[in-house]
């Protein structure tokens, strides 16, 4: 990896309704990695479109996931934020990972599953295809760290998959093109933080999802301070109190996604929240995570509220941010081109 700049590459589909599992398991790392990396934060409109979408709700959709980021506290001076179509390139590499993955690595694709259900054959050849178009994302910048969930991870072992094997099929000609060491690198993951994954607040199996038919399953990004507070007093949990430490939560998977929850809100340890409400009751630590996502998420709703008004302002950064990645992208795909002998 040392032969690489590092750069973290992530995204966020514009499907609209973001609520606090896209803001602890995404939005709120991104904020976190600012720091320490080269950071190209994407909202990724074309893997929206793997499943059809309402125009006018989509250009919404694409304005409130970059309010989002920049309401959180993403620096898109410093940092590189765009939505994904400004920048063709992605589609480009994507036909190229197309012919070097292979069908049987796409057909274990788990999302893929659960996504299309039992009518696959009615599913979009996008929505199949759409993992090789995530490691044209990562790729086409040459990233080389890329915060996930869980529920990614398989999707992240795939481009690094795709990357071995270009760089295995090419070895020579990339040798030739001046890379002793391949052209892409081999991206590693990067899962951090108490609550990578933040479940229902109505079943603790289930992922915290806009799909759900319940409002109450989920806090919204836009929810006020009313809505939250009675969103987290009727969240499920079990008669038994909060144990003193965190093995305690085995088996009891609704205490568990709440202490997380305010783990990961606070940046305490699990352990350590439990030190602190452990033997109490489940209504007095209601009362203090209602508390402290209120805290946390008013100032940034707030924000995007003001931001959303203001879609010229939104549009510009946008359109600085496409500007920027366009050219990152075009001299990978310049070399890329050069690399499999198409004449540019």
């Amino acid at each position: 990896m040392s032969a690489f700049q590092q750069r973290v590459f992530s995204g966020v589909q514009p499907t609209g309704n973001l609520h606090l599992g896209n803001y602890l398991g995404a939005i709120q790392k991104f904020v976190d990695l600012q720091d320490n990396y080269d950071c190209m934060y994407c909202v990724v409109d074309m893997h929206a479109i793997t499943v059809w979408q309402d125009p006018n709700e989509l250009r919404d959709n694409i304005r409130e996931v970059t309010a989002a980021f920049l309401a959180a506290g993403i620096d898109a001076k410093k940092h590189i934020v765009f939505n994904q179509s400004r920048v063709p390139q992605h589609a480009e590499l994507a036909w190229v990972f197309n012919c070097v993955a292979r069908m049987g690595w796409l057909n274990r694709m788990t999302q893929f599953k659960e996504k299309a259900g039992k009518d696959r054959e009615n599913a979009s050849v996008g929505l199949f295809a759409y993992p090789a178009l995530m490691a044209a994302d990562i790729l086409v910048y040459r990233g080389t760290h890329v915060p996930v969930g869980d529920d990614q991870k398989q999707h992240l072992e795939l481009a690094r998959d795709i990357a071995q094997k270009f760089n295995n099929d090419f070895a020579d000609s990339i040798a030739a093109n001046g890379h002793a060491d391949g052209f892409f690198p081999l991206p590693e993951p990067l899962i951090t933080g108490p609550a990578t994954r933040v479940m229902s607040l109505r079943d603790g199996s289930k992922k915290m999802s806009k799909s759900d038919a319940s409002d109450l399953s989920r806090i919204n990004l836009r929810d006020d301070a009313e809505q939250i507070a009675a969103k987290i007093r009727k969240a499920r949990t079990d008669p038994e109190p909060l144990p003193s430490e965190a093995k305690g939560l085995e088996g009891r998977r609704e205490a568990d996604n709440l202490v997380g929850i305010y783990a990961a809100l606070s940046g305490d340890s699990r352990d350590k929240v439990l030190s602190e409400f452990g033997g109490g009751q489940f209504s007095s630590f209601k009362q203090a995570l209602a508390d402290l996502c209120i805290e946390k998420l008013a100032p940034i709703t707030s924000e995007m509220r003001r931001m959303q008004a203001d879609t010229a302002y939104i549009d510009s950064v946008l359109e600085d941010g496409g500007v920027r990645a366009r050219e990152l992208a075009q001299g990978t795909m310049d070399q890329v081109k050069d690399i499999i002998g198409l004449l540019r």
